[in-house]
């Protein structure tokens, strides 16, 4: 990079200008250059922004004046917040595309980073994004997304400047002077050398995973694990975007949560991902008998029976687990989803237990799953690789043969992009 990193400050400077125009020095102290935005409906900003929020709106296909006009009526400032975002979010998409910029940074409050995050999180990952928030001590997911954006958590309004606020704002315009700076070498770090195949795992699916990272990593894969705490969200996004080549789908407990609203619930129809794109899988429906709630006291009533058989994980997770009905329904949920993905696929089946749970002296020994694996017998398309093995998910017999059977859906995949009429 031949020129001085480049942080674009973005955000409400007509009524947060203050506080952007301390950053905006900060940064400059930090020895990086400042590209700031305006998105401001509400009037001018105090000082003079390299894009005006009339540009912005024009992205957004609005006339700023028109509009500004009508932002206090009855719901003007949902409208306003929108609309700004959708014009923020094309405009940093193309400066980002220019190569224009290192980092983005904005302030705000409820409004404020509603506007910003809807713009800075669809930026793709990698390119640093951070937003100083009032609501970056509470529930950030509405935000975040799937996104790999910082929140630093502002403590005070973002209303003027006062020994607290100006302490928490010079350390976001030096973290984000520092990330601008590394980005270049961040970026490096995205250059695809080898094929990256997904994992899903949970506490109780380790071992398994575990073992099969490590024969994929020893055979030309990079793994990326996703913790199936509602983190298959993530991965079904990530899938969607093309960053993922193959998917090892081993541990499946979010769909029950999400059919129970449970913690972990990751608030999206799992294993859909793997239909859009075709990308070759191997699904295990491991930890599927299984949903959660936090600490045994917060289990709502209906759930306190004894079919339910609470099961305390840790002090703040209890683990439920699925009726008979219920696993019948996740076999065919299972058995749907991988008969819909049009790529290289295949399902195998652990029949001595989904997790450690069904291991001797635990809680769940006992417990019988078979109502999963009939309902994907039965479901199945025969076309379909099924593999049943009379282990434990966690052996290492079984976590070998599921490296084998996704080598073979790789090498199928291989073969069907170069037109082998064998793929």
């Amino acid at each position: 990079m031949n020129r001085n990193p480049v942080v674009c400050l973005a955000g409400t400077l007509d009524t947060k200008g203050v506080e952007y125009a301390f950053v905006r020095e900060h940064l400059l102290d930090a020895g990086v250059d400042v590209l700031t935005i305006d998105c401001g409906t509400v009037g001018d900003p105090p000082f003079v922004p390299d894009i005006p929020a009339s540009v912005v709106a024009e992205r957004a296909c609005v006339d700023l004046a028109t509009f500004r006009s009508g932002v206090e009526g009855a719901g003007g400032r949902v409208l306003a917040i929108t609309k700004m975002s959708e014009g923020l979010r094309i405009l940093l998409a193309e400066l980002v595309a220019e190569g224009k910029i290192d980092t983005v940074v904005g302030l705000g409050g409820t409004g404020g980073t509603d506007l910003l995050s809807g713009a800075f999180r669809n930026l793709g990952m990698g390119l640093p994004k951070l937003i100083v928030s009032t609501m970056a001590s509470n529930n950030t997911r509405p935000y975040v997304g799937h996104s790999d954006m910082f929140m630093a958590n502002a403590v005070t309004d973002i209303a003027g400047l006062n020994r607290i606020s100006k302490q928490v704002l010079c350390n976001a315009a030096h973290a984000a002077a520092g990330l601008a700076r590394g980005y270049q070498r961040t970026k490096a770090q995205a250059e695809a050398s080898r094929p990256l195949v997904a994992i899903s795992m949970w506490g109780v699916t380790t071992p398994g995973v575990m073992r099969i990272r490590e024969h994929l990593e020893d055979n030309g894969f990079e793994v990326v694990t996703f913790h199936a705490v509602g983190e298959g969200a993530g991965m079904e996004h990530l899938i969607d975007t093309g960053a993922i080549d193959g998917l090892i789908d081993f541990t499946l407990a979010e769909i029950l949560n999400h059919w129970n609203k449970g913690i972990f619930d990751p608030g999206c129809e799992r294993m859909t991902a793997a239909i859009r794109t075709g990308i070759p899988q191997v699904v295990v429906p491991g930890a599927i008998e299984c949903f959660n709630f936090g600490a045994v006291d917060t289990v709502p009533s209906e759930f306190r029976t004894d079919e339910r058989n609470l099961l305390i994980h840790n002090a703040n997770v209890t683990t439920l687990l699925a009726t008979p009905d219920e696993m019948r329904a996740l076999g065919a949920y299972v058995a749907d989803h991988v008969n819909r993905a049009p790529g290289p696929k295949a399902v195998a089946l652990p029949l001595a237990g989904l997790d450690n749970y069904s291991r001797e002296g635990s809680q769940y020994h006992d417990v019988d799953v078979t109502p999963v694996f009939e309902a994907i017998r039965q479901d199945l398309d025969n076309g379909t690789e099924l593999l049943e093995m009379a282990n434990n998910i966690n052996d290492p017999e079984f976590a070998d043969a599921v490296f084998e059977l996704f080598q073979k859906q790789w090498a199928a995949r291989r073969l069907a992009a170069a037109g082998d009429p064998r793929g």
